[in-house]
């Protein structure tokens, strides 16, 4: 395994996610009940999982990393992940605001929170191709076997000393219950 392939893996657990948010907000939009604790769910997930501990790898490690091979934060592939996630905590805080006026039955809530939702997937599913099938291939190409096991080493760091990615195994537990719900 090399540190590509652990994103990746995150990549398909966020991918499951964004579809249980789909599912949901379609259930709450056509009037059914879908507990605000859901989507509370969600976010924190998101939040925590998606950024604090998955982006948390690849702005700590594997953006300076390709730094190294000679890619800029300021242009460029890296450059462009970077400022999608910032568009992407954005479109979190957004969710937020609008999930806790939904959690208390504000009627203008659900339609923040489906446009705030919708183009946060739009935007992860994008930026997830982008770099399953771009950013991570250039990388892989530009470490040698001895610098992928260097990153890899400090990825099970993180991994074991993060506190959202400690957590790891409770928010694929909270995923598995939500797809069981919201995933015919």
């Amino acid at each position: 395994m090399i540190p590509t392939d652990i994103l990746k893996q995150e990549h398909r657990a966020l991918e499951r996610m964004l579809n249980v948010l789909e599912s949901a907000l379609q259930k709450a939009e056509k009037g059914e009940q879908v507990s605000s604790q859901v989507f509370s769910d969600i976010i924190e997930f998101i939040k925590m999982f998606g950024d604090k501990c998955h982006h948390g790898k690849e702005e700590d490690l594997l953006f300076p990393a390709m730094e190294t091979k000679g890619f800029s934060k300021e242009m460029g592939p890296v450059a462009v992940m970077l400022s999608e996630h910032t568009q992407g905590r954005q479109l979190v805080a957004a969710m937020t605001k609008a999930a806790d006026r939904y959690s208390e039955s504000d009627q203008s809530a659900l339609a923040d929170l489906a446009f705030s939702g919708r183009n946060f997937m739009n935007l992860l599913r994008q930026h997830i191709q982008k770099e399953d099938n771009i950013l991570f291939v250039m990388a892989d190409q530009h470490f040698n076997e001895v610098e992928q096991n260097e990153l890899l080493v400090k990825f099970q760091k993180v991994e074991k000393e993060n506190e959202a990615c400690s957590l790891k195994s409770k928010f694929i537990s909270t995923l598995e219950s939500l797809e069981k719900e919201f995933i015919p």
